[in-house]
């Protein structure tokens, strides 16, 4: 076991914690040091990552809750090792990007901690073994990305993303949850280590179509896959920093890393294999086409966004060895360039001063840096030779030819989206940059070197890792297709052209075709604008609807439950206290100890009085008095009086009968609501007593009677049985080893109903608290007066 792995999932949050306060310290180099983080969580897992890539595992566990087995598991193989490498290097250049993108932000600390622990809950997603802690650090992703995305929350549209993006993810943890719950129980374990050896019990199960649904739910709401794919482009009202880590390595890639987790164990079928290839295949088109359709920067790379995330999903359902590996290449291809294209977006934003391709032109000379990282990220996109793109593509062509008409149809939709992608790299890339310079609302001008760090080393990844195709298929493609499909995976990748090999010329045919969708892209955009216009509706705004449907429906809900009237509350808590004393005695046989036998005699046994002697009697007397006083008292306050005798009386027979302490409390608590009421009445002036009619009183003092009827009844039942001490003997043996207090009813308040006493304490002070703003609420109106 290997605490490291714990450390690594666990570390980013506590450098969220230390955001603010660093920020405070350190100011504009706060990023640069808390940069460390993410940077040393990258060395540590390339060290950890050795004897992984050699085939290994490493596992580290935490007690949790130990009584009911649980265990907060951790666990890093090929697959896992994939994801926290992207997830921490790309970190460690986002949060230096923010840094200068945010420089001068006064809320720039907390911005830097919400995106720590969004890449802390992350890095737990990817490595957490016990499948109850991966839905904790999946809703943590859900939770940190709403804080992210709604960060500007003075902005409508920034809160509506957030909160869009919010409700469609819980929709898919919801689903997670109900997933693991079921593969928990149909297994045994919690473990996804254990899990994949046991796989042939979810597939042979009857409930396999549901589980699989739940799991595939869950991965299509976090992965943007049509047509639940409309939250994702909203989310770009979230600062670049943010959109380039969510749509890079983290949170949309969850869903991706949730279906390559669960292959082994749910993959193989053809309702899996038909499920994803057809979501995935759909996606892929849409996103590419919806690229084409925007003109500002970030909408065209959220919209390619939604493409590869289709076409990652498609190469999982595909299942095979090919298909995985282009899986896991297109993965490490696609994190590169998207985070690069998306810092070079928030470059442009802040030396041009504006996103929209129709009025860039130019920028190459006064941003020359830009334009290079954008060109590198770019050429990877298109799949170019000499980048990992390349690899990809040959990678998931290879998956397909040699196959059935099903498989050449899939073929076909691969080539056309890859086109379509490569067309919009071009555009990315060409568009801004290249051609005559247009005039901008800013001098345009080169971007801070902490905001041009990360495109140039992104983008040079994709060139340098496509240099070294055997330490990319070594260290890369075979431990993470090993880890999802259970065997050892050859790597095979190579820099040599076969022009026998069908692979180049489909290389050919998409480059070719994206060339035409670049010269054609403005022709495009004009069609599928006309198209969407025509249609006057969409998955966003079927989302509006909904919500505003649900708004509407709780809001007439709440006015029919909660019409302020205290009168008819009361009533209905009664009622229902009443109904839930007599129903359960009704159905169970709970009054059979007092009915009469034939024998008479019985009967009167059953009405002897209680052998009291005559103070007890005394108290007795003393609360029907009470009882009196509040029943023909003529106002309030004497009511309220009269009512304290009650609790008087009520002390005295706890004090009578052994219970001291409880005798006291009961007091205390009497004087202090008598105090209370009676200064709430005389300030309010509701000292005299309304003249209702007659039926209130008839109907309140019947639910009166049947109440207290009721808890009497309930009492002398449970007294008619036999005494089970097993709760008051636990309490006695415990009190003093466990709690280390000799005062059983103490302990019992303090320890064992400890939140329980606390809860009670808190409604106190908050009605204390209510009662003083409203006494000086009415002191602050008298005094306004004329």
């Amino acid at each position: 076991m290997d605490a490291s792995i714990a450390l690594v999932a666990l570390a980013p949050f506590l450098a969220a914690i230390l955001a603010p306060f660093i920020h405070r310290l350190a100011g504009s180099y706060s990023a640069w040091i808390l940069a460390i983080a993410p940077a040393g969580i990258f060395m540590l897992l390339i060290r950890l990552g050795e004897p992984v890539v050699g085939g290994g595992t490493i596992a580290a566990a935490i007690d949790w809750v130990p009584s009911y087995g649980l265990t907060l598991a951790f666990f890093l193989d090929g697959l896992s090792l994939v994801f926290a490498l992207t997830i921490a290097g790309i970190g460690a250049l986002i949060v230096l990007y923010a840094g200068a993108y945010l420089k001068g932000h006064p809320h720039q600390g907390r911005f830097l901690g919400y995106l720590l622990a969004f890449m802390g809950s992350m890095l737990g997603l990817v490595l957490a073994d016990n499948m109850l802690a991966l839905f904790m650090f999946w809703e943590a992703t859900s939770i940190t990305s709403f804080l992210l995305i709604g960060f500007d929350h003075n902005r409508q549209a920034a809160r509506r993303g957030a909160i869009q993006a919010l409700v469609i993810t819980n929709i898919g943890g919801m689903c997670l949850l109900v997933g693991v719950i079921l593969a928990q129980h149909l297994s045994g374990t919690w473990l996804l280590s254990e899990l994949r050896g046991l796989e042939g019990v979810l597939k042979e199960s009857a409930l396999y179509v549901l589980v699989l649904a739940l799991f595939v739910g869950a991965a299509f709401t976090k992965s943007a896959q049509f047509p639940l794919h409309f939250w994702l482009p909203n989310a770009m009202e979230a600062p670049t920093p943010v959109s380039a880590f969510l749509h890079s390595a983290t949170m949309v890639q969850a869903g991706v890393y949730l279906l390559a987790r669960m292959t082994p164990v749910l993959g193989g079928t053809d309702v899996w294999t038909g499920l994803l290839v057809a979501f995935g295949g759909v996606t892929l088109i849409w996103g590419a086409l919806g690229a084409l359709k925007e003109t500002d920067l970030k909408q065209i790379l959220a919209q390619t966004t939604i493409a590869s995330l289709g076409l990652l999903v498609l190469l999982i359902g595909l299942g095979s060895e090919a298909a995985i590996a282009a899986m896991l290449v297109y993965f490490v291809a696609h994190a590169c360039y998207k985070a690069g294209l998306f810092m070079v977006a928030g470059a442009v934003d802040h030396g041009a001063g504006t996103r929209d391709i129709t009025a860039l032109g130019g920028l190459a000379d006064k941003m020359p840096v830009s334009f290079i990282g954008a060109a590198l990220a770019a050429l990877s996109m298109i799949g170019l030779p000499l980048t990992v793109g390349y690899f990809a593509k040959e990678e998931m062509y290879l998956a397909l030819v040699g196959g059935g008409w099903a498989m050449w149809l899939v073929l076909a939709v691969l080539v056309t989206g890859n086109a379509l992608l490569a067309g919009v790299a071009l555009v990315v890339m060409v568009k801004p940059f290249l051609g005559d310079a247009l005039p901008v609302p800013k001098s345009p001008h080169e971007a801070p070197v902490a905001m041009l760090a990360g495109p140039i080393l992104l983008g040079g990844m994709g060139v340098v890792a496509g240099l070294l195709p055997d330490w990319l298929g070594h260290d890369v493609l075979a431990p993470g297709a090993t880890a999802i499909l259970g065997h050892g995976v050859e790597p095979h990748l190579t820099l040599a052209l076969d022009l026998a090999s069908p692979l180049i010329w489909l290389s050919a045919l998409t480059w070719l075709l994206g060339i035409v969708v670049f010269r054609q892209a403005y022709a495009i955009r004009t069609v599928l604008r006309r198209l969407s216009a025509g249609l006057g509706w969409n998955a966003d705004t079927v989302f509006d609807a909904v919500m505003f449907g649900l708004i509407r429906f709780a809001a007439s809900v709440t006015r029919f439950l909660h019409h302020g009237k205290l009168e008819h509350y009361l009533v209905l808590v009664f009622v229902v206290l009443a109904v839930a004393l007599f129903w359960p005695m009704l159905a169970l046989g709970g009054f059979d100890w007092i009915v009469p036998t034939a024998d008479l005699g019985d009967w009167s046994k059953r009405l002897v009085l209680p052998d009291l002697r005559p103070y007890e009697w005394g108290v007795v007397l003393l609360a029907v008095l009470g009882l009196a006083a509040v029943l023909i008292a003529q106002s309030r306050l004497i009511a309220i009086l009269s009512l304290g005798i009650q609790g008087t009386a009520l002390a005295l027979i706890f004090l009578l009968f052994g219970a001291p302490d409880l005798a006291f409390t009961q007091l205390m608590v009497e004087i202090l609501s008598v105090v209370i009421l009676t200064i709430v009445m005389t300030n309010l002036r509701l000292d005299a007593r309304d003249h209702r009619p007659f039926e209130d009183w008839a109907r309140d003092g019947t639910l009166a009677v049947v109440c207290g009827a009721g808890v009497s009844l309930l009492l002398m039942l449970v007294l008619s049985g036999a005494l089970d001490t097993r709760l008051s003997d636990f309490f006695t043996a415990t009190s003093v080893p466990i709690a280390h207090g000799a005062n059983i009813v103490n302990v019992i308040l303090v320890d064992y109903r400890g939140f329980d006493t606390l809860g009670e304490i808190s409604v106190v002070m908050g009605a204390g608290i209510a009662i003083l703003a409203l006494l000086r609420r009415r002191k602050k109106a008298e005094g306004v007066g004329p």
